[in-house]
């Protein structure tokens, strides 16, 4: 069965002057002021459409990891994971990149590093994402 999550926004005005509220629907987290501003220049308390999706992508990343971690028998302690969406007015969205650290017992780099970069291809997010570049930063915490 699907999993379908839901949200909605409220705009009024024009793009440059206008605003409006993004609300989570499905979880019932909250309402969030959205402005072009906020999308172009500084946040300023309201967020943007690629924030909401850097908060997407950061926390499929870390569910995948984590589960593909668990495949292969490890068990992480901790996944700090990061992305950083870039906006380019009269462009787009034209990446998503990904800074993790973990810390893992008894895992070698290598396969730590094997690992992320499934991880990164292979989360949810990532291949909704394939029309921008999305880069990796992945380090092994001791």
């Amino acid at each position: 069965m699907a999993a379908i999550r839901t949200a909605h926004t409220v705009w009024n005005g024009d793009l440059m002057s206008g605003s409006g509220q993004t609300t989570l629907d499905s979880s019932g987290l909250g309402t969030f002021d959205v402005t072009w501003k906020a999308r172009t220049e500084a946040a300023e308390g309201k967020t943007s459409p690629e924030e909401l999706i850097a908060a997407a992508h950061a926390s499929c990343f870390s569910m995948a990891f984590s589960h593909a971690l668990a495949q292969a028998g490890h068990a992480p302690e901790e996944v700090n994971t990061k992305a950083d969406v870039t906006f380019v007015a009269g462009t787009g969205i034209t990446g998503s990149h990904l800074t993790m650290s973990a810390k893992i017992p008894g895992i070698s780099e290598e396969e730590f590093q094997r690992i992320a970069g499934e991880a990164k291809t292979g989360c949810p997010v990532s291949a909704a994402l394939t029309g921008i570049e999305i880069t990796l930063d992945a380090s092994l915490q001791s």
